[in-house]
């Protein structure tokens, strides 16, 4: 592909209001981004790649950094909002139980009071207990055994009525 090609690609893609095109052809990669608003090009990448190094490519899989997705099932808003949340105070490693060998802090379906012991988060190789803020019941735990978490993270669903 000579450079008079990739111009008229560019003022193509310009006037078609497509967002983003990308071409593979043999050894060359581009990609072209315009804005939908002025349709004007943002930005133009055009990536020679060596023939040898075309195959590793396509079979060496990409490794991103792991992103942390919230689901949220698809109820009603009234239903979750008469429950408190419980949120992580810490970033650390979620544990339901003190050590491995004995049993967990509180199960779905558990009472609870205000100040007990609901599962302890390691953050730095220190184990802090993370005590309930309401007295109530466990309606759910919202993260698995041994999981990181985020600080603000939804721990537990408890309903205080």
């Amino acid at each position: 592909m000579d450079l008079k090609e990739i111009q008229n690609l560019i003022k193509f893609v310009a006037n078609s209001g497509v967002a983003e095109v990308k071409l593979e052809m043999d050894d060359v990669k581009i990609t072209i981004r315009t804005t939908l608003e002025t349709n004007v090009t943002e930005a133009t990448y055009v990536q020679q790649l060596p023939a040898q190094a075309a195959l590793p490519q396509a079979t060496v899989p990409q490794v991103t950094a792991p992103t942390v997705v919230s689901v949220t099932p698809e109820k009603p808003a009234s239903d979750d909002s008469k429950y408190v949340t419980i949120k992580s105070p810490i970033i650390g490693t979620f544990y339901r139980k003190p050590s491995p060998d004995k049993p967990v802090f509180t199960e779905v379906g558990s009472s609870v009071s205000k100040g007990d012991v609901l599962c302890v988060i390691e953050a730095m190789k220190l184990f802090n207990e993370i005590e309930s803020e309401v007295s109530g019941k466990i309606v759910k735990i919202l993260v698995d055994d041994m999981s990181p978490v985020e600080f603000d993270q939804p721990l537990f669903l408890v309903d205080p009525s």
